[in-house]
């Protein structure tokens, strides 16, 4: 077990189809993906994670197989108090349906995040998807939750895209930018202004280095202890099973050092965030 419990601020649960991505037999990339709540548990327990934030998992070009982990993510978080849970929703407009029932859960124990993405369709710009993204941040506004977005390099999920989103709502509901970016510009985007000028303008946003490149995590926390703010916005996050907790949480830890904004990002952001 770990020396030093940490806080987990996102990470995933349920078990993906094989699918043949890009054009290759398919697979199972997500190899440490759990399948049960037991087993969820037991992952915590070796990694001496204190309390996670749990969502379900997701990938494959099938919106429903996410919506059914809705229910296995409410379980752990009934299961035990260290766990919270996100509920999977979609910007697409056909999966209104699905959105509408997903969000009927919002008051249940340990609900704290809606998680969505564009991975598996939709704009942010995209007419067709404004009602389904104005419900989920209405439901967030008026339950308190934190909306997590994927964000990832190019396409519908680049930090171009998913910034509209933090000036669209960002005033009054709290957003989550996963992955810091995703890739090397959005890092340079975020770190070299455009997250600490969200902050100065009152945005409520907040993000983790999971996936993020060598440079980044370092740059970001010389960042926030050089302008003096954005000491509560960062939160350690694994992402597994698609990323590394013993591999984030070195890198994260090599970053912050182990003084008080260590204690925050690893521990601390995710208790004033989460309760």
């Amino acid at each position: 077990m770990a020396s030093k419990l940490v806080n987990d601020a996102h990470r995933h649960i349920g078990l993906l189809p094989a699918f043949p991505f890009y054009g290759g037999p398919a697979v199972h990339p997500d190899s440490s993906a759990r399948g049960t709540v037991k087993e969820f548990l037991a992952d915590l327990d070796v990694e001496g994670t204190e309390r996670a934030m749990v969502m379900p998992n997701y990938g494959v070009p099938d919106a429903a197989v996410s919506f059914s982990f809705n229910e296995l993510a409410l379980e752990a978080a009934a299961a035990d108090d260290r766990v919270s849970c996100g509920l999977w929703v979609s910007p697409r407009p056909q999966d209104a349906e699905l959105n509408t029932s997903a969000l009927a859960h919002t008051g249940e124990k340990g609900v704290r995040v809606l998680k969505t993405s564009f991975l598996l369709g939709g704009r942010v710009d995209d007419p067709e998807c404004a009602p389904q993204l104005d419900q989920i941040f209405n439901a967030a506004r008026s339950s308190d939750l934190v909306v997590h977005v994927h964000t990832s390099s190019g396409g519908a999920s680049d930090i171009d895209e998913i910034g509209s989103l933090v000036e669209r709502y960002g005033d009054d509901v709290k957003i989550h930018l996963v992955h810091l970016g995703g890739g090397v510009s959005a890092h340079i985007k975020l770190i070299g202004s455009r997250f600490f000028d969200w902050i100065e303008a009152g945005k409520q946003v907040y993000t983790d280095t999971s996936w993020a490149v060598g440079f980044a995590p370092r740059w970001l926390v010389k960042e926030i202890e050089r302008r003096g703010i954005g000491h509560d916005r960062l939160l350690f996050a694994s992402d597994e099973p698609w990323g590394d907790h013993v591999g984030e949480l070195a890198r994260l830890r090599a970053a912050a050092g182990d003084g008080e904004l260590a204690n925050l990002i690893l521990r601390d952001n995710f208790t004033t965030l989460y309760g």
